[in-house]
């Protein structure tokens, strides 16, 4: 099998970057270790920023999502029965979009075919050869048989498990992770919204936050220790302590429901450093990984994509490589920005093990902060939205 550019990975970088390459007439495979059924299944975000809409519309990907999406013009932080909202659109110009990752994906699924966007879904035991020179190759397995792929370029949007980073040197590869001692517990529910923006709450007794699928689908999470037995967690357990971190004039509103989905989160802020070694690019969860608390993973996906498209496509087009000779610095720039972001509010909202008085009064007192200044809330606004490319 031969291919221009080898993607690995089928989730939302990977589709969005063969969709791309493919509408650019750059012939491009897609490897994927999981079948579409278990890609579809998983449950993520659901915040898009202006750049992954964009990147849609490019596509003309996007009828469903603006038949269906939601558009919210702010967001909301609450300290107890303090409700500071954050006015995005009126602060930036720009609303968010919220659109489940799932759907996403299933809109890039749904339209590789009628697009000649070729998938392997259940790659097994994919490995990365020759990487360093201008002709790498990828081998796995599929349907019983041992494979071989030759690309020009191999993308690695494989995520942090990955195979493809780890084709990278330690040598000349460096990693920056903070892993925190929490996860949030989330609980997905066929209920109405409790509000119709998000709202995050930071309580003495941990983070809770309010989020929704649909204008009938809510999705609901609190901060708990990273080594908590979900089955100590029933809905019933799960609502009361929700509504008490809420407070009382948002807890009249949740409605309660029965779970169609609970999991624990763990929390980490990750980011591998370079981004190319030689003919192999990261793109993706494979290159960073963002605490969810800023909604940022799925978008900087989708950043790396825009970056990466265009690199590619002129190099493989009019052999130009001063965009793939630029991408790592270009996409990273952008991505310890949006770490900071998430950093930032992972801890504003989020109470700590080894945090004491100290630490919650500097909480407290930059809630205060940025109920009273404009200047604060065009910071959160301008980061929430997404920077520009």
């Amino acid at each position: 099998m031969k291919t221009d550019v080898a993607i690995i990975g089928a989730g939302p970088a990977g589709l969005l970057l063969g969709h791309l390459l493919r509408q650019a007439g750059i012939d491009t495979c897609i490897l994927e270790r999981q079948s579409a059924a278990h890609v579809l299944s998983r449950i993520r975000a659901g915040v898009l920023e202006t750049v992954t809409t964009d990147l849609l519309e490019r596509l003309d990907l996007a009828e469903r999502l603006w038949d269906e999406a939601l558009l919210h013009d702010g967001i909301n932080l609450t300290d107890g029965d303090r409700i500071v909202r954050i006015d995005l659109k009126g602060l930036t110009g720009r609303p968010i979009v919220v659109y489940g990752q799932t759907e996403v994906t299933r809109d890039l699924i749904d339209a590789a075919t009628d697009r000649g966007l070729e998938i392997v879904w259940e790659a097994a035991d994919v490995a990365l050869h020759d990487v360093e020179s201008d002709r790498p190759h990828v081998t796995f397995r599929n349907g019983g048989l041992e494979q071989r792929l030759d690309a020009r370029y191999i993308a690695g949007c494989d995520g942090y498990y990955g195979p493809s980073k780890q084709s990278i040197p330690a040598s000349i590869a460096s990693t920056f992770e903070l892993v925190y001692p929490f996860g949030w517990l989330g609980l997905l529910a066929d209920v109405p919204p409790c509000d119709e923006e998000v709202i995050y709450a930071n309580h003495e007794r941990g983070f809770a936050l309010a989020s929704m699928r649909s204008r009938t689908r809510s999705r609901y999470y609190i901060q708990v220790p990273i080594d908590t037995d979900i089955d100590e967690w029933p809905d019933d357990r799960f609502w009361d302590e929700l509504e008490m971190r809420f407070g009382k004039s948002i807890a009249k509103r949740i409605t309660r429901g029965p779970s169609i989905e609970k999991s624990i989160a763990p929390l980490r802020s990750f980011v591998f450093e370079p981004l190319r070694h030689g003919s192999l690019l990261l793109a993706g969860d494979a290159a960073h990984i963002v605490p969810p608390t800023g909604a940022k993973g799925l978008n900087l996906a989708a950043s790396d994509v825009a970056y990466l498209a265009d690199a590619l496509t002129a190099a493989l087009r009019a052999n130009d490589t001063s965009g793939l000779d630029g991408y790592s610095d270009r996409a990273l720039a952008r991505v310890w920005k949006a770490e900071r972001f998430s950093w930032y509010l992972t801890n504003l909202l989020h109470r700590f093990p080894t945090a004491g008085a100290f630490e919650r009064r500097m909480q407290l007192a930059e809630f205060d902060y940025i109920a009273g200044s404009t200047a604060a809330q065009t910071a959160i606004a301008e980061n929430y939205v997404g920077l520009p490319l």
